[in-house]
């Protein structure tokens, strides 16, 4: 797979380690990405890599700005394209664009939180999903979630005296189908898709570890 598609599945132990960081970037601001380097002398000597930590809600600037941030750290020859997803979703296209990003990439995806106690198990809820599955190596460590249900975006209707009056729309039955496409693409069965759009907004649906193996999804386990 190359340099920059390092193999999720020999990280396990890299992750387990301290990271050296700075502050966390707020859950439901808009996606940050910064460089983390894992650290534990006896697992990577003589120097250890450096990760790529992304939070946030994905926005329609989100995979630009991933790979603007990627050509600047690969300046630095530790930089490895793994990357630490946690996010409660965002813009449906933008999640696309993104996902699309991460596999041009080749990188590698964990749900996770990089703290300054280590790496905790993240969350990649609502559209956050479909940038995940862009992953060439996916996998959701013991405690991560990925959260699923259908899409819906508020519309403006009217205005009235107590302010602007918004309703539902859902995805038209041509979107479905083109993220079905894109799943199927990106090696994820198009079931994913179908069953996030049975699951009302109002709930989120955790994907279970027989789902993740049905649908080749994630690795549940590192």
């Amino acid at each position: 797979m190359g340099r920059s598609a390092v193999r999720v599945w020999g990280l396990a132990s890299l992750l387990a380690a301290c990271l050296a960081m700075g502050g966390g970037s707020a859950f439901a601001a808009s996606m940050s990405f910064r460089a983390v380097e894992a650290r534990d002398p006896g697992l990577c000597k003589p120097e250890c890599p450096m990760l790529i930590v992304a939070e946030g809600q994905i926005a329609e600037s989100s995979a630009q700005d991933y790979l603007a941030f990627l050509a600047a750290q690969r300046r630095d020859r530790r930089s490895r394209s793994v990357v630490l997803l946690h996010s409660p979703g965002g813009n449906v296209g933008a999640s696309l664009r993104l996902g699309e990003a991460f596999r041009k990439s080749g990188a590698a995806v964990i749900v996770a939180r990089a703290r300054s106690e280590g790496v905790l198990p993240g969350r990649c809820y609502s559209a956050c999903v479909y940038a995940f599955i862009g992953g060439v190596s996916r996998a959701a460590p013991k405690g991560s979630e990925i959260g699923v249900h259908r899409m819906f975006m508020y519309e403006r209707v009217s205005e009235g005296i107590d302010g602007a009056e918004v309703s539902r729309v859902y995805a038209h039955p041509q979107l479905v189908e083109r993220l079905a496409e894109y799943a199927r693409r990106m090696g994820v069965s198009q079931e994913l898709v179908h069953r996030a759009e049975q699951v009302s907004p109002d709930r989120v649906h955790v994907v279970t570890q027989q789902e993740m193996r049905r649908w080749r999804l994630a690795r549940g386990a590192l």
